[in-house]
């Protein structure tokens, strides 16, 4: 998003030669540690393909590498952004679109082909060699400034500023002059294609920018359409599996009730006591349907209350901590789309741990993050092995999370324990 005008609580922009020396400064600092880095990089790629079949080891590096390669590219983002002041968004690590070992191999490999990622790296290299020349050059600049003054002193000839031919003091005040122009020169244009580099690399443009609001808003979209279509098939079971058949064996109840009130009216009267007891079931269940639609405790008290009605109502023990004040780094409450994201996330995953997990406890932890995002974990001791089906309830959650702008993760090996965790945009 471009804005015309700088907020009041940020600071003024720097003038352009103040500008230039903070770019400068920048580049000297990559001179500094760009080498290192860049050595270490190439160190891990190495060692992580000669020791490729050596008992995983090279595998373990080369996941390091893909890691430590985003940590460069994200510092590059972060400091192109924050030195020429430019609205660009933050380098951020490919989500995990399915869950388990899978969609965690699937999002690293996505990962390491990062078009954005490599063009950082790159523009990392290329300033971390800038820089070493910087360096080189204010070396020089420092050494014209005192060759202008040789002609003072008693010596006959000074060395060059990096050995090489000693230069007769008669001729020093001319060449420090020249090279103290050529230093500055030389420091100035690096720093300005430094800027140039780094606009045409790193910051994104806007139609780049929209391109990724795009994909996000299809992905978000699709899974909306997905989640709402997993609700439709789920109410439509429970409908047809649950209601409807007591409903109609309410109406056969009653059809025989009233056949019997005249001559049998005491099997009548079991008869009609019978169908109220399964009307009353009936709307017992109605209601839990109509919970699982809409928790209207959401809007009423909110989701520390809704989660502890939930709570309440589960089969299985369920330790609940909630904490949704926001901490000390956090600026904004969860919206109401996300709280009932994480509600019926947390909702699905208890009904799955009484239904199939044989789990003897749960226990459920949400918390507002700094990063103004809602996180939940579900926690429960059950045999594990729960997997995500098509049409399913935990296929539901990750439509649901996702449209929600939100990541799911699932962790459940055999044995157990399973985990499942959602992260939500609080502005979702």
């Amino acid at each position: 998003m471009t804005t015309h005008s700088a907020p009041p609580s940020e600071a003024p922009a720097a003038k352009p030669p103040l500008r230039i020396l903070l770019t400068a400064l920048h580049l000297a600092g990559l001179g500094v540690i760009g080498g290192v880095i860049l050595t270490v990089l190439g160190g891990l790629l190495g060692t992580g393909i000669g020791l490729l079949f050596a008992a995983g080891i090279g595998v373990v590096l080369l996941v390091g590498l893909v890691y430590a390669l985003f940590g460069v590219g994200w510092f590059e983002v972060a400091r192109v952004s924050a030195l020429y002041r430019t609205p660009t968004a933050p380098l951020q690590l490919r989500r995990r679109e399915r869950p388990g070992f899978g969609g965690w191999l699937r999002s690293l490999g996505r990962q390491a082909i990062d078009g954005r990622m490599w063009r950082a790296i790159a523009h990392f290299a290329i300033a971390a060699i800038f820089g070493f020349v910087v360096i080189r050059l204010f070396w020089s600049l420092v050494w014209s400034v005192f060759i202008t003054f040789a002609a003072l002193t008693d010596a006959e000839t000074v060395m060059g500023p990096f050995g090489g031919m000693g230069i007769p003091v008669a001729w020093s005040p001319l060449v420090g002059i020249v090279g103290i122009a050529a230093s500055a020169v030389g420091i100035v244009g690096l720093a300005l294609l430094h800027r140039t580099l780094a606009l045409a690399i790193v910051v994104r443009n806007r139609e780049a920018e929209l391109t990724e609001r795009v994909r996000t808003t299809t992905a978000q979209r699709a899974g909306a359409v997905r989640a709402a279509d997993v609700e439709r098939t789920r109410i439509e079971r429970d409908l047809h599996d649950g209601v409807q058949p007591r409903l109609v064996s309410v109406g056969m109840t009653l059809g025989l009730a009233q056949q019997k009130i005249d001559s049998d009216p005491d099997a009548a009267r079991e008869l009609i006591a019978e169908a109220h007891t399964s009307t009353k079931a009936a709307i017992t269940e109605l209601r839990q349907l109509a919970r699982g639609i809409h928790a209207s405790v959401l809007d009423d008290r909110g989701l520390d209350a809704a989660l502890s009605a939930l709570a309440g109502r589960s089969h299985i023990p369920v330790h609940l901590d909630v904490r949704m004040d926001p901490s000390s780094g956090s600026s904004r409450r969860p919206s109401r789309e996300a709280e009932a994201a994480v509600y019926f996330a947390i909702a699905e995953s208890l009904t799955n741990a009484a239904k199939h997990s044989r789990a003897s406890e749960t226990r459920v932890v949400v918390r507002v993050r700094d990063d103004d995002t809602l996180w939940a974990r579900v926690e429960d001791n059950g045999m594990g092995g729960a997997q995500v089906q098509p049409g399913g309830g935990l296929d539901g959650i990750a439509n649901r999370v996702l449209a929600a702008g939100g990541t799911f993760r699932l962790d459940s090996p055999l044995g157990g324990p399973t985990s499942l965790e959602v992260n939500v945009p609080c502005a979702s």
